[in-house]
């Protein structure tokens, strides 16, 4: 049967790096922006009229976006099983966080049209603004936990034995990381609402995206020079073979200042991801203040690709380093499944992904045009 595979084990795992960059992507670009709008909900929306308004943008896709958050997490699954065992299981009680946030979401939007009593809006607009802060939060500080390693190591048998718990998670550095994640989100959000509403919502969606995109040009540059000067990279001593067996206990890692540049140096082109973070969310500050609604969404979304990929080119060939033992740490060559599996997953994503993406831009184009009272009123299914 391997030798019925068009692709050696390398290119796969290289071909699945890739992908799982993507979907996560992917997942950031299309939900971001709904996570992004629940964090300003308060601030842009000041009546009921306007908040259903703004719930109205995202309402009828919400849940088309989140599928990008199930096949990220199936292509984690199925492509790197060590990978999805040790960061489920460690990160449980955060992953049990986000969840919550994002199952409230949809309960808000239900629940808050269902009694029009001024206090029980009230309540499930700050839900749906928590719902939306708190996932586009935590997700930032578990990338920032990612790049310091985790306190996990393997036994003889493979077994994980996590060390941490969720308060450690919280460092300054990871709070940091979360901030980035946090207003480059609040920024998609932002230019969304600019481009789907019109009138005090999307001005007042206009002067918080500049904030936001200021704030993330900022905090995207400290996190780099922290990330340079004030924390350890993992780097391998050890040959590792790309065409091996997954197996995380053969190999030799040390850590040093600076090591998660290195990339940078042995692959320059790699610098295209850190420069499209920062070009993009510059250009999303100039499309905010002159004005250009589908411009400003457009180089969002190519500040959040950047940015994320920096995060991804910056760990490569690591996918989740342990603080506790690095030699133990998962790597793109080491906690992969079978060859086989890579292959099978490869076809079904090939069918798949083209179909998710058809139906992605059918519903979008059903949906285009600006959210505005008059349209809702002709809604019946308007919340």
């Amino acid at each position: 049967m391997s030798n019925l595979i068009p692709f050696d084990y390398e290119t796969l795992r290289l071909v699945w790096w890739l992908l799982l960059g993507i979907l996560l992507i992917g997942f950031a670009v299309m939900d971001g922006f709904d996570l992004g709008i629940g964090a300003l909900l308060p601030f842009v929306a000041k009546t009921d009229e306007e908040r259903r308004v703004v719930i109205n943008v995202v309402g009828p896709v919400w849940e088309g976006n989140q599928v990008w958050l199930i096949l990220g997490g199936g292509a984690i699954f199925a492509a790197f099983p060590m990978l999805y065992a040790v960061s489920f299981s460690g990160l449980y009680l955060a992953m049990m966080v986000i969840l919550v946030a994002l199952i409230l979401r949809p309960v808000g939007f239900k629940y808050r049209s269902k009694i029009g009593d001024p206090g029980w809006r009230s309540t499930w607009d700050i839900i749906l603004c928590i719902a939306g802060t708190v996932p586009a939060l935590i997700l930032g500080v578990a990338v920032g936990n990612v790049l310091l390693g985790l306190p996990f190591e393997f036994d003889d048998t493979l077994r994980t034995f996590y060390r941490g718990n969720f308060f450690q998670l919280l460092t300054p550095y990871a709070l940091l990381a979360g901030l980035v994640s946090l207003s480059m989100l609040i920024m998609h959000g932002a230019a969304l609402l600019t481009w789907k509403t019109e009138g005090v919502i999307a001005d007042r969606a206009r002067s918080y995206g500049r904030l936001a995109a200021l704030a993330t040009i900022v905090l995207f540059a400290v996190a780099g020079v922290w990330t340079a000067y004030g924390i350890g990279g993992h780097v391998l001593t050890s040959v590792v073979d790309p065409l091996g067996p997954s197996n995380p206990l053969g190999k030799t890692v040390a850590v040093e200042p600076g090591a998660w540049l290195a990339n940078y140096t042995a692959y320059p082109w790699m610098m295209i991801a850190p420069i499209l973070g920062f070009a993009g969310a510059l250009l999303a500050l100039v499309g905010f203040t002159a004005k250009r609604p589908a411009l400003t969404f457009i180089t969002s979304g190519v500040a959040i690709f950047g940015i994320i990929a920096t995060a991804g080119v910056s760990l490569f060939p690591f996918l989740l380093p342990s603080s506790l033992d690095p030699s133990n740490g998962l790597t793109v060559w080491d906690a992969s499944s079978s060859k086989l599996t890579l292959w099978v997953m490869l076809l079904s994503t090939a069918f798949f992904l083209p179909i998710i993406l058809i139906y992605t831009a059918f519903i979008y184009r059903v949906m285009r045009g600006k959210v505005t009272t008059v349209s809702m009123d002709k809604n019946p299914n308007a919340y």
